[in-house]
């Protein structure tokens, strides 16, 4: 379970809060705020109901706590009490604008904070933090006796202050800003010696939102999903087999970005305040309640079986009066609940070594799942020492172990392989899961380095395989474009480039940082792209400039042209496209247009007919000697035998007319070759050729396949019906 926190976040809204300095085009506040947003809307979205927030403004125009009858408190607001603030998130933006005054004073505000945190937490165990955002320009009364007291006080309730200011000098980070006032300095100066006295944080604000440029890494609590023995061989009835109590833990899984969920707006709810609650739901739990004008959507299911006598044909079914079956194929297969115990292996659960497998026989691929690791069990020195053996030795034999795993009882059995690691910190077994044979699928491809020949010949020199010198220019490429010394550390040094710590999912942190974006904005734009994830997108524009020569003679050598474009319109009046070369080879071989489309060759001659055809005529010149040949096809048919040609040279008609958008030539000829075949001219009775067409869908062209047709869905389908003449 999380830990309980309660954070309260102090921000200064003083009336010069709206000024810009230090070249900033945004004002102190809004700077500020860019800060303040990130951590509220990271908090609101994790859903927690344990995670508790509080605001307080600072140097407002009004006062409004529980301590506004005493003198020094003036100008302090509670804009949020502790509690969870995900119904109130946008209602906090109406309140950080820049107030009518700067009076307030920033350490009456961490009192009253310190007061606020010690009346919500009492003595319970709470993670207890205090945030001031300021940029240190208002009036601040304290000596130091009070500073002293408010420091002791902070220690003994267990509170972490932090303080970061707008423009704050700040040694270790390496700013400090020209021409500073003697207020701000002076503010800076308690500020600082408070913090230090309660081993708080101080900074510049410049350094906290330089982070915010990185992704935060969610770093969760490990929860044991296996507690028990490690076995190999058989302890209840053999001494020598081996027992080590063990714990397995979660090592490495996939992140996925959150998912949103269903709801529903109550009536009477307005828009602002739906939008509100609906974007911070994104970014909770799904399981959770919704607040606010939004309800959970609940979904119901019906059963229904056909029924004549029902209204509308079918009737409702209660669901326990329902049977569970099994899809064999498109057979459902029943199987009762008496014999359930069918489907399901009666097993404990186990840990159990069933093997072991030398590492290089181990293929990558062969991984199906997260990974795991299995340490001793805690203050158990006897399987401390039994596991560490296992493991070195395992190690030292180069070799991993296979172990048949069982999660929870009656839960269905999983094969791990086992593999050692050996830090200076800990030892352990890294745990994956293995395929069954019916996992694993085998696909044959033809081998990239030679071509086979029908007849059994092996060749190595092919236009479909890189030469040598091709391989060589893709080898000094590749070493070019090498990654492991492209970078450069905080000294200048030659380091790797994009490391695993350096890059971040953009999938997922973009997802979160814009629900963060919406939830605090409400707008309907977008955040922009952090760089850190779109910097690892494209090579280094460094790498790639001293990799120039190395690219060009990788394309010189692998004979890389441009594709033509593809050209959009109607084809019979498309531009015939060019070759690369410039050179015609049909006139170059003398070869005159084709004219006739012969009955042996009918398709390929078709196509290549109407792709070298300028005007109407000829393409239906074409589908006129196509429609002959049809004819032609069924007359001599012996029974059906030409049945399959005949079909197929109408579907490529039928096709190319529809690009060609002459519908009415295809269709004309169609109703032509219906008379022909149902009268009885093509060689007796070819009703059955008919039924053919109807079947393979080659009836006319209608309106929604071609506007230029005069068929409608209804008329081509009279029209298909068997009828004489």
């Amino acid at each position: 379970m999380a830990n309980k926190e309660a954070t309260i976040y102090i921000v200064d809204v003083g009336r010069n809060t709206g000024d810009t300095h230090s070249g900033r085009d945004e004002s102190d506040l809004e700077w500020s705020l860019r800060w303040v947003w990130d951590k509220i809307t990271t908090t609101v979205g994790t859903g927690r109901k344990t995670a508790m927030v509080g605001v307080l403004g600072l140097r407002t125009a009004a006062t409004d706590h529980f301590l506004s009858d005493e003198g020094g408190y003036e100008h302090i607001s509670i804009f949020h009490p502790i509690s969870v603030l995900m119904p109130d998130v946008r209602k906090l933006r109406e309140k950080f604008e820049p107030s009518s005054t700067n009076a307030g004073d920033a350490i009456s505000a961490i009192i009253l904070a310190t007061q606020m945190i010690t009346d919500h937490c009492k003595k319970l165990k709470y993670t207890k933090k205090i945030f001031l955002v300021t940029n240190g320009r208002g009036h601040m009364d304290a000596d130091a006796g009070d500073i002293a007291g408010l420091a002791k006080k902070i220690q003994d309730e267990d509170i972490e202050l932090t303080v970061l200011g707008v423009d704050f000098d700040d040694v270790e980070y390496g700013f400090k800003e020209e021409d500073k006032s003697d207020t701000k300095a002076s503010n800076e100066t308690i500020l600082r010696s408070l913090t230090e006295q309660c081993n708080g944080q101080f900074g510049t604000l410049e350094e906290a939102i330089s982070a915010l440029g990185a992704p935060r890494v969610k770093t969760t609590r490990p929860v044991h999903s296996y507690k028990g023995p490690l076995t190999l061989g058989d302890p209840e009835n053999y001494d020598t087999a081996m027992s080590i109590d063990v714990e397995r833990y979660p090592r490495i899984a996939v992140a996925k970005p959150p998912s949103a969920s269903q709801f529903v707006v109550r009536s009477g709810a307005t828009q602002d305040s739906v939008q509100s609650s609906e974007t911070l739901q994104e970014g909770g739990a799904s399981d959770q309640r919704p607040d606010g004008d939004l309800a959970a959507v609940k979904n119901a299911r019906n059963y229904q079986v056909p029924d004549e006598d029902a209204p509308g044909g079918k009737k409702d079914v209660p669901e326990d009066e329902l049977a569970k079956g099994y899809e064999y194929g498109r057979t459902a297969v029943h199987i009762n609940e008496s014999e359930r115990n069918v489907t399901e292996l009666d097993v404990e659960p186990c840990l159990d070594i069933i093997g072991f497998v030398p590492r290089t026989n181990v293929q990558r691929y062969f991984s199906m799942s997260k990974t795991c690791m299995i340490i001793a069990q805690k203050a158990n020195d006897k399987a401390s020492l039994a596991l560490s053996s296992l493991i070195h030795a395992l190690h030292e034999l180069d070799t991993y172990a296979i172990a048949r795993f069982v999660n929870a009882r009656k839960s269905k059995p999983v094969i791990l392989l086992l593999a050692p690691e050996i830090e200076i910190e800990y030892e352990c077994l890294i745990d994956v899961e293995l395929p069954f044979s019916e996992d694993i699928r085998q696909y044959r491809f033809p081998p990239l380095d030679r071509v086979l020949t029908v007849s059994g010949k092996t060749i190595t020199e092919h236009r479909n395989l890189p030469s040598k010198d091709l391989m060589q220019a893709m080898s000094d490429y590749v070493d070019a474009m090498d990654l492991s010394t492209a970078g450069k550390d905080d000294d200048g040094d030659v380091c790797e480039y994009a490391t695993m710590d350096q890059t971040f999912s953009p999938v997922l942190h973009n997802v979160n940082q814009n629900i963060q974006w919406r939830a605090a904005r409400g707008d309907q734009s977008l955040a922009p792209v952090l760089e850190i994830l779109t910097r690892y997108s494209r090579p280094p524009d460094d790498l790639v400039t001293s990799a120039t020569t190395e690219i060009n003679t990788l394309v010189k050598r692998s004979d890389v042209k441009p594709v033509p474009p593809k050209l959009k319109g109607r084809k019979r009046n498309r531009e015939t496209e060019k070759p690369l070369s410039g050179l015609n080879v049909e006139e170059l071989l003398g070869r005159e247009k084709r004219t006739k489309i012969s009955a042996e060759n009918a398709i390929p001659e078709f196509k290549q007919y109407i792709e070298n055809s300028e005007d109407f005529s000829a393409i239906k010149n074409a589908a006129d000697q196509m429609f002959n040949h049809v004819s032609s096809y069924i007359q001599h048919s012996i029974g059906d035998s030409k049945y399959g040609m005949a079909t197929e040279v109408l579907y490529v008609v039928k096709q190319s007319m529809i690009d060609y958008e002459e519908p009415e030539i295809y269709n004309e000829h169609l109703a032509a070759l219906k008379r022909k075949v149902l009268d009885g001219s093509l060689g007796g009775n070819r009703t059955d050729m008919w039924v053919r067409i109807r079947h393979n869908r080659l009836g006319p062209i209608t309106k929604e396949q071609s506007k230029h047709s005069k068929y409608s869905e209804e008329e081509a389908k009279r029209f298909m019906r068997v009828s004489p003449k």
